[in-house]
Formats: C-alpha cells, sequence, structure tokens
C-alpha cells in the first residue's frame, strides 16, 4: 500500500511573491494553477491513501474550491476532512480560519474513520483512518514547544488503545529537532520511514524535519522518498508499506 502525506499550505504557493505586500499576505490567497500542480503531482504517485495537512475546505481564499473535494475527484478516490481547530474554538466562526483543516484521501476500498481532538493547543484535531489491517493517524501538531508534549502524551494514549499495528503522519513541528519525539516513540513502540532524518522544511531548501511518517515495528516500509516538488513550503512524504507476517 502507498502513503503520500503533504502539507499543501492550503494551495498558496510559495515564492517571494508569498509575502507581498506585507509577510504572509500570500495565506489570504490561494493559487489554482498551485492547486492543479499538487493535483497532477498527487496522482502521478498513485497512492492508496494521501494525508493532507493545511487545506482549504471551501473559504472564499480557495473561490469556495474545497481542496480536499478537487483532489479526491482527480484520483477517484473519496476524502474525509474537518476543521482543525477545537469544536468550542473561537477559530469556527471566523472566515477563511474556520475552512482550514487536515483531510485523508482514502481509495473506495478504505472505510472507517474517527475525529479526536488534543485537550491543548490551537490545532486539535486528530483523524484516525482504520485500514483492515492498521490504523493511521494524522496531526498537526502545536507551534508551542509545552503544547507539542502534551499533545504527543494524549497521541501515545489513543496509539497504546489501538490494536491494530499503526502509522502516526503529519506535520509536528518539532523546530527543536526530532529529539523531542524520542520519548513518544520509545513509549508507542513507532519508528521513523525517513531513518536518516532527511529534512523537509523549507521546500525551496530544507533545513528542518518537520513532516514525520511513523509507524509500528509490525509495519515494513518497502519503499520511502522525498520529492523534491515546490508547490508548498513543505516537501511531501511517500512511502510504500506492508503488514509483516508476525508469524
Amino acid at each position: 500500500m502507498r502513503f503520500l502525506l503533504y502539507n499543501i499550505r492550503y494551495a498558496t504557493g510559495t515564492g517571494a511573491t508569498f509575502h507581498l505586500p506585507l509577510p504572509g499576505a500570500g495565506y489570504l490567497r490561494s493559487n489554482k494553477r498551485v492547486l492543479k500542480g499538487i493535483t497532477q503531482f498527487i496522482r502521478a504517485q498513485d497512492p492508496d491513501v494521501v494525508g493532507l495537512v493545511e487545506v482549504d475546505t471551501g473559504s472564499i481564499r480557495s473561490g469556495l474550491i474545497n481542496q480536499a473535494h478537487y483532489i479526491a475527484d482527480s484520483l477517484g478516490h473519496y476524502s474525509i476532512y474537518q476543521c482543525k481547530y477545537g469544536v468550542s474554538s473561537i477559530n469556527q466562526f471566523m472566515p477563511i480560519v474556520r475552512k482550514q483543516g487536515n483531510a485523508f484521501l482514502a481509495s473506495p476500498r478504505v472505510a472507517g474513520e474517527r475525529f479526536h481532538y488534543f485537550d491543548t493547543g490551537i490545532k486539535r484535531l486528530i483523524i484516525e483512518l482504520e485500514l483492515e489491517d492498521c490504523a493511521i493517524f494524522l496531526v498537526h501538531l502545536s507551534i508551542k514547544f509545552r503544547h507539542r508534549h502534551d499533545q504527543l502524551r494524549y497521541l501515545h494514549g489513543l496509539v497504546k488503545n489501538c490494536t491494530k499495528p499503526v502509522i502516526v503522519a503529519g506535520d509536528f513541528n518539532t523546530f527543536w529537532g526530532d529529539h523531542e519525539i524520542y520519548l513518544f516513540c520509545q513509549a508507542a513502540g513507532l519508528v521513523s520511514a525517513n531513518p536518516q532524518g532527511v529534512s523537509t522544511y523549507p521546500s525551496s531548501s530544507p533545513r528542518r524535519e518537520l513532516d514525520f511518517i511513523l509507524h509500528s515495528k509490525q509495519i515494513e516500509i518497502t519503499h520511502f522518498e522525498i520529492p523534491r516538488v515546490l508547490f508548498s513550503d513543505h516537501l511531501p512524504l511517500v512511502c510504500d508499506f506492508k503488514i509483516r507476517n508476525e508469524s
């Protein structure tokens, strides 16, 4: 099975113009050309499951286009998405922001999803996708160091309660390095699909490993790569995996 993880930054693109006329102004405008490029790239990878971080689900920024639906329709997949903020967050009532979410795109043979929420941080959504032989958790952890560690503790509980091998994937915002998640991985029995620690951010000149695919030891990674595509400020991760026969 092939899994693709990509923080697409709401298809707002990259480059110097992103910060014009003011720093971060690019977050207010998406680009249909960028969305089309992201879609073509993902389709060419032929994934069974796609985890999208920072997807616009239909705000005025995207021209009311639900980017999860747009990409899923091109793949012949179905989409699962949700606003990344807590159900009681004030962000649920703010234009544009209330349409910022994360999403799974999955082939028709994959079904079974649950939504969980962290107790701390602004970005609280955890999407769990249950497959026949394993479960995948998609996350976007907090910018704040203290909140990230609280979130990892909560995530550990979900992983330990899962009766199947698991994959935990997403943007972990580990600005202090991968040692931030060392104890979490040890406690949860997870290893990285990127053992060399290849950086994923920023895409133009990667210096930090912010995006991870972590997996149970019962899951064998048969192929892993980080394609150098520049549609977002993050690079995508692509991995093929299978479940080891424990017998």
